[in-house]
């Protein structure tokens, strides 16, 4: 059976690429059949004419992972806003079925799958005749979620509303990832104590700047998936 987890954050440009692709790259230089979905990607950019999706693009080349990052994203956007803008300006509306297929189709070919979120977890991805939330995405794919985080002044605010917000919709939440996490750091340290106090959501690992790998246990990875 395919074993997934949804990536979410406290924001937007909080590191869910950056940690989504570590992930992604420990799992499979542990020799699993790793894949990467994305629903809506918008701020994509054209090259020759041809639009390039840089976040999956990115995670594809920092994991490994062989795969033409067009047949990992379901609505990619040129405009760089909020996804419901962007389909609303480009006139590509985001369809729930349609995430839904696709990611029925994708999965089967991965032993564990990461589905990355747009912006933080209140993203609206249609917002006209339908109203389609990150938060429906996230239901209708029956993930868990792990949050990403800043380490910096801020985070116990932004950390617990995240929480809260996911545990008012049922969502269960596996871990939280810190990014940019300095270990030197006493603010870092105590945010890190305190995010764990305050949510009562272990903070499954830490990222610095610039790290190449993910400081956690295969095995423990392994185990934030569910069946899917």
């Amino acid at each position: 059976m395919t074993k997934g987890i949804f990536i979410t954050g406290t924001g937007t440009d909080i590191g869910k690429t950056f940690v989504t692709a570590l992930i992604a790259k420990k799992l499979n230089e542990s020799g699993l059949k790793t894949g990467y979905y994305k629903a809506a990607l918008s701020g994509a950019k054209r090259s020759n004419s041809e639009l390039v999706l840089g976040d999956a693009k990115y995670v594809c080349e920092v994991s490994g992972l062989k795969y033409n990052p067009k047949k990992l994203v379901s609505y990619a956007y040129e405009t760089a806003v909020s996804p419901h803008l962007a389909a609303k300006i480009e006139g590509n509306p985001i369809e729930i079925d349609t995430v839904k297929r696709d990611f029925e189709s994708l999965k089967k070919d991965f032993d564990y799958i990461t589905v990355e979120g747009s912006g933080g977890i209140v993203c609206p991805l249609r917002l006209d005749d339908k109203v389609v939330m990150l938060s429906d995405v996230i239901k209708c794919l029956n993930l868990d979620i792990i949050i990403v985080a800043s380490a910096s002044l801020g985070t116990i605010n932004t950390t617990v509303l995240t929480v809260e917000y996911a545990k008012q919709l049922e969502i269960n939440i596996k871990g939280i990832i810190l990014n940019e996490y300095d270990r030197e750091n006493f603010l870092h340290i105590d945010n890190k104590k305190q995010v764990e106090y305050l949510t009562g959501v272990p903070v499954v690992a830490c990222v610095s700047h610039g790290d190449e790998n993910l400081d956690i246990d295969i095995e423990e990875l392994k185990n934030l998936y569910k069946g899917v």
